[in-house]
């Protein structure tokens, strides 16, 4: 097993999702790797932490990267973060990601966790997917 793809699959995803039509319909250009100290747009996508393990098989090398992707609102109800997750969802699943490490081979939504946050006035869903890589 090696973390050597991590940052490749990590510059992969948020391409993905910053290029992707129907999210920057819905956020702009407010996809971040990391968030942006200070005031933040009222929605906003964050790639966030990741889980790595072992997935090497008799042909070489692999992992499965367990990552977590987020939409924060202050939107009242989850109908719009809904939307964008499911925009996100749509844009990742099967994606066809070329890694500049590495190789995908595939890339599936394991599951989300929606909840409100910061006594009710922020929602959030956290969307987790597994991307099985080599190399």
């Amino acid at each position: 097993m090696s973390y050597g793809v991590a940052a490749a699959l990590q510059a992969a995803v948020y391409q993905q999702i910053y290029t992707d039509p129907a999210i920057a319909a819905l956020v702009g250009d407010a996809i971040y790797d990391a968030v942006p100290p200070g005031t933040t747009p009222a929605t906003y996508v964050s790639l966030g932490p990741e889980d790595v393990s072992d997935a090497s098989d008799q042909t070489g090398d692999g992992a499965a990267h367990d990552f977590v992707v987020s939409v924060v609102t202050n939107e009242a109800g989850f109908q719009s973060a809904k939307e964008i997750a499911a925009a996100i969802s749509d844009a990742l699943v099967d994606a066809p990601l070329v890694l500049a490490r590495g190789h995908l081979v595939g890339l599936w939504f394991l599951k989300a966790r929606a909840r409100r946050v910061e006594k009710a006035d922020t929602r959030r869903i956290d969307l987790t997917f597994r991307a099985r890589v080599e190399g």
